[in-house]
């Protein structure tokens, strides 16, 4: 790991749930509340700061340059953000993006620098309008220090990405105990890819979009026994802290409470002990097996499907609705992880189902998601 990451906080804040005096209103953030969560953090030695062009509809930006730019020195803390190409309509617009940023940060550089959401069609947006030559440039400029991708497509992809930009400096990539074998997600083999590469990793989702922090009670049964004291997210953070080629673990906090507590536990962060090793085990196996769906991810069934539905991320998060007992959660996910290839799209041809080795009612299994989904 390149030696100036080195002091990367392994918690970081991410700016994207900051408080808010509206609820209605994503950029009425709370920046009074807001500056308190910054001083505690700052005061726990965190220093990873991660934001995004579109985050709170930009205020996430602006606020910090209000919270933390304007009140602690410049070489205090790092501050990463991305840019979403692939939503922007023209290559000027999406280029001008950093330029924004900086004027809303109140920075001359960021540290660590994002092309946001590659993978899948994605990726061709960011080739057409040259967002990888344009962050080398800008490195080169001095506006960019670090520079990497984001991304919540498998191991070959990301592998493939390497090898076609093996400059970049780091990647972001969604991993947790709960993905960390799924057969979509493969967050094991992307950890790996991402090694073999030398490349470190900023995790997202840690505690998968919250779920993990308060999972099922069965599931959470076998780590309160364990150990009771500890909140059921620092399990989630923990198992990420300990992965090797990790620069920092991302979590999305919300409330002066939710730091306190985290730096508290991140500050005690040790290896898990063979006890709680077990106790982790445990939970992870419960949680697989409330998954009902055989699912393998080979993608047979994808091949001869004539609508091009996306049936393994569908049958993913079905399994995922059954693993958190929390329906609202996976359709969240499935707006936009299915938007390539709804479930809705399936016309019952039935060459899915001869395709596939585990023999899954995949027609049947698709007929539920519309009705849990769309």
């Amino acid at each position: 790991m390149k030696p100036e990451f080195q002091n990367t906080s392994k918690l970081g804040f991410g700016c994207m749930r900051l408080p808010l005096l509206d609820p209605q209103d994503q950029k009425s953030i709370d920046l009074e509340q807001f500056k308190e969560m910054v001083d505690a953090f700052i005061a726990g030695g965190g220093t990873y700061f991660d934001t995004a062009f579109v985050y709170h509809e930009g205020a996430s930006e602006t606020a910090l340059r209000e919270a933390l730019v304007r009140r602690y020195p410049r070489d205090s803390f790092t501050i990463a953000t991305k840019c979403l190409a692939w939503a922007a309509p023209d290559a000027q617009t999406a280029q001008s993006n950093l330029g924004t940023s900086l004027e809303r940060l109140g920075v001359d550089y960021v540290d660590f620098y994002l092309l946001h959401n590659v993978g899948g069609a994605r990726t061709a947006t960011f080739d057409a309008y040259d967002m990888w030559d344009f962050a080398r440039r800008e490195k080169a400029a001095g506006r960019i220090r670090n520079w990497g991708f984001s991304m919540h497509d498998g191991p070959d992809a990301l592998d493939a990405l390497l090898r076609a930009h093996p400059d970049v400096d780091f990647v972001q990539l969604q991993v947790n105990y709960l993905d960390w074998d799924d057969p979509v997600v493969e967050a094991r083999r992307c950890m790996e890819v991402a090694e073999k590469h030398d490349v470190p990793v900023v995790i997202m989702e840690p505690a998968r979009g919250g779920r993990l922090a308060d999972p099922p009670p069965r599931v959470a049964e076998p780590l309160l026994a364990c150990r009771p004291e500890l909140s059921l997210a620092s399990w989630a953070y923990r198992f990420c802290y300990n992965l090797p080629n990790v620069l920092t673990v991302l979590s999305g906090m919300s409330s002066p409470d939710q730091v306190r507590q985290n730096v508290e536990e991140h500050r005690g962060n040790k290896p898990f002990s063979p006890d709680e090793r077990a106790a982790l085990e445990t939970a992870r196996n419960i949680l697989s097996n409330l998954a009902s769906i055989p699912c393998t991810n080979c993608r047979y069934c994808v091949k001869g499907c004539p609508e091009h539905v996306v049936i393994p991320e569908i049958l993913s998060l079905l399994n995922l609705e059954l693993m958190t007992e929390n329906r609202d959660f996976a359709k969240g996910l499935y707006s936009w992880q299915a938007a390539p290839g709804p479930a809705s799209k399936c016309i019952a041809c039935g060459a899915c189902e001869a395709m596939c080795p585990q023999g899954i009612d995949i027609v049947r299994q698709l007929e539920v998601a519309v009705d849990h989904f769309e």
